[in-house]
Parts: structure tokens; sequence; C-alpha cells
């Protein structure tokens, strides 16, 4: 062989060395890659739509504090299953076809992780019905209408009080009267929403079946329902005087809550119990136009599960965390984020019951277990209600808006009958 075939061979061994080389260190480089930061490491996205337009916008901030603040107290813990989480929040007008185009994009768009819901009942089935159809697990605090149980979404939970459970435990309180003390006549009055009206029924079927007998009705076509956008409530709250009524429920937000109210008092009209689905427990809004706390005094309000400073599942933190970042007081934070709140420690309960972010293992959890939130204990039933939800009672009394019932929550016993008018 010659000198110059055998210094081409020897050229041949070098570079076939040197690509060895070179090929070893990129497979080492990729070892070392392998073995640190991996996908792992990437956070976990949760995707949800806030209302910051239409008839929700007031509840967009709170439902996002609700997340965030939840977001902010993992991540100091280390995250969801050892990874940061992180949020992708997009805005909705507060319609079903907004939340419809959100969560399009949350899913099919962004690939988010994991959604949770929206505010309000037509936006969580909007937004159900695209988790649904990519085989997503959608946790909301708002829907519990009893409507929205009834479209087959079985991917749906909803971690708050039924809609049709609000008044119960006004309703047992009345049935535990002593037989002569016990109302005999009730009116049910109610604005025409899928939230409200149902809340009313409910308390009605209970006191029907105690004996209390109706004088003015909040069944579909009755005289007892108003529209939505109802402005002038004087008809309705003439028709309450006019019936004599011992008690009455009305199915009310803020501003028919101040006009029955008024309206009342007014007329003199002193029924024995009064309640109203809200209204009574947004503090001042309710109490300065109706004439100051001494005009709500004996005024009933239901309440979903929560109240400032109630031993449940991380309220303590919860409530630390919350004048840390937003400021205020335990009594200014507002049940939507509370509900926010819920959804979040209802989802990190099922992932790591589930040990993974696999939505098709989360929802198996979701349908199997029962879970600790702020607002109390939580397990679903197969069409995503919560079935072991309980609303406290709550009345104004001087000068303060308390739990009453039931008792083993309650800070002074109900005033029955209410006092005439100050």
């Amino acid at each position: 062989m010659s000198i110059r075939s055998t210094g081409v061979i020897n050229k041949i061994f070098s570079a076939v060395a040197a690509a060895g080389f070179i090929l070893s260190v990129l497979a080492a480089c990729g070892q070392q890659t392998n073995s640190g930061p991996t996908n792992s490491s990437k956070p976990i996205v949760i995707g949800a739509s806030v209302s910051t337009a239409g008839d929700f916008s007031a509840d967009g901030l709170p439902t996002k504090q609700g997340y965030q603040l939840w977001a902010n107290e993992i991540n100091k813990q280390g995250g969801l299953l050892g990874r940061q989480v992180k949020l992708d929040l997009v805005s909705d007008n507060s319609t079903g076809e907004s939340a419809t185009t959100a969560y399009n994009k949350l899913i099919s768009q962004n690939h988010d992780d994991l959604t949770v819901g929206p505010f309000a009942d037509a936006t969580a089935v909007a937004a159900a019905r695209v988790a649904s159809r990519s085989g997503y697990a959608l946790i909301d605090g708002s829907g519990t209408a009893p409507d929205d149980f009834t479209h087959g979404l079985t991917n749906m939970f909803s971690v708050s009080l039924p809609a049709t459970n609000y008044m119960v435990s006004f309703a047992n309180y009345i049935l535990s009267l002593p037989a002569n003390q016990r109302p005999k006549t009730a009116a049910y009055l109610s604005q025409d929403d899928p939230f409200l009206k149902p809340q009313v029924q409910g308390a009605q079927k209970i006191l029907e079946a105690g004996g209390v007998q109706t004088v003015i009705s909040a069944m579909d076509g009755a005289k007892g329902v108003y529209p939505a956008e109802t402005t002038d409530y004087t008809p309705y709250v003439q028709a309450a005087i006019a019936s004599k009524a011992d008690i009455v429920l009305v199915g009310t937000v803020t501003p028919d809550s101040i006009a029955f109210v008024k309206g009342f008092k007014q007329q003199h009209y002193n029924p024995k119990a009064l309640l109203f689905a809200s209204g009574p427990d947004q503090g001042s809004q309710f109490t300065q136009p109706i004439g100051g706390t001494n005009v709500a005094e004996g005024v009933f309000v239901p309440n979903g599960g929560w109240f400032a400073d109630i031993n449940t599942y991380q309220n303590d933190q919860f409530q630390k965390d919350y004048i840390a970042t937003y400021g205020g007081t335990a009594q200014d934070i507002s049940s939507d984020t509370i509900q926010a709140y819920s959804v979040m420690q209802v989802l990190k309960q099922a992932v790591d019951k589930a040990g993974s972010i696999d939505n098709g293992k989360i929802m198996q959890q979701l349908r199997t277990n029962t879970f600790n939130t702020l607002q109390g204990p939580v397990k679903f039933k197969p069409d995503g209600e919560n079935s072991v939800a309980v609303a406290f009672l709550f009345q104004w009394q001087q000068g303060k808006l308390i739990p009453v019932y039931p008792q083993n929550n309650a800070q002074k016993n109900p005033e029955y009958p209410k006092a005439p008018w100050a």
C-alpha cells in the first residue's frame, strides 16, 4: 500500500473518529437536557373566561380575584403536582355565545391543560358544552340553576349550593316553630330569573307540605312572578300588602328588595317574617336606601355557604391572603370570589387524587369523591349538582347581618316575629 493511500485511510479514520466524537457530545447534551428541565417543568395552564362586559361585568373582577388568589397561594406551596400554575383568563360578554367563543379559544387554540367555569348559568352551560366536545372537565362555581343540570353534560361539576336549596333553611326554621307560633299564610313572589325563581319555588313546596297556606304563588304563570326587566315594582308590592300574608318570600336582586322594604314600611305592612333572595346581603347598598340598619332589623336573606370567620377548609389562610392582596376586611369579600376559590380547591384535590392532569382521570375522581371547600363539603350527583351543600339563614340584628340558622352555625337565635318597622 502506498504512503498516499495510507494517508487517505488515516484521514478517513480521523474524520470518522471526529464525527463519532461530535455525535457522542450531542448525545450527552441531549441526555443532560432530558435529565434536566423537561415538559414536566412547564406551568400547568388553567383557562377560564371572565365577564368584562354585559350583565355580569360586576362579577368579573371578584371571580378573577378568586382564581388568581388561589393560583398565587398554590404556587407558593410548590404548585400543582410539583409544577407552577398559570392562569389563562380571557374576556366574555356575559352571554352564552361569547363563552362559546372564549372556551373554543382556550381549548382549541391555546391548548390549555385544564378549564374552570365562567360566572353565571348560561355561560357555564355554554362553556361546558365546548369542554365536553374536547373531553375536558368543567368545574364551575355559579352555574346552579335547575336547568343547568338538564343538558346531559357529564363533564360539568358545580361546587356551590343548588339554587333550589337556598331558602330551604328558612322553610325548615319556620316549620320548626311551635304550632301556635307558626305562620298560617305565605306570599311568594319572584323576579322571572332562572336562579332566583327556583329558590322561592323550592321553599313554597316545603312550606305548603308543612301546612302553610299560599296566598300568592311563585309557580310558573302565577301572578307572583314578574319580568326580570321590571323597574316599577309597585304592583307587586301592593299585591303582597293586599294579601296580608303572615310571611313573605321574594326572589330579588338589590333594587327590588329595596322597593319591597320601602313599600311595606310606607304602608305599615309588617309580615312576621320577610325573606329576600338577595339584597340584604349587600351591606350599605341595601341599608342606606331603605333608611339604615334599624329599618333592616329582622329581615332574612339566605347564604350560599360562607361567611367571615366560618370554620371551613382553608378559610383562615384564604381570608389572610385576600386582605393582604386586595385590602379591606373579610366582610368585604364577594361571594363570587368565594365560589371561584372553591372551584380551584376542588380542582386541586381531584388532580391530587388522580395524580395527573388527564381530564378523563380527573372526571373519574370528581364523580366518586367528596371534597372540601370554603363553602363546606362538595359531593357531586351524576348531573353535576353538589348534593351535600347546606344553606345558611342570615338576619339583620342590631346593625349586623349574622347567621341565625341552622343552630350549629348560628351566632344568635332568629328574631321572630319581626318587630314593626322602625
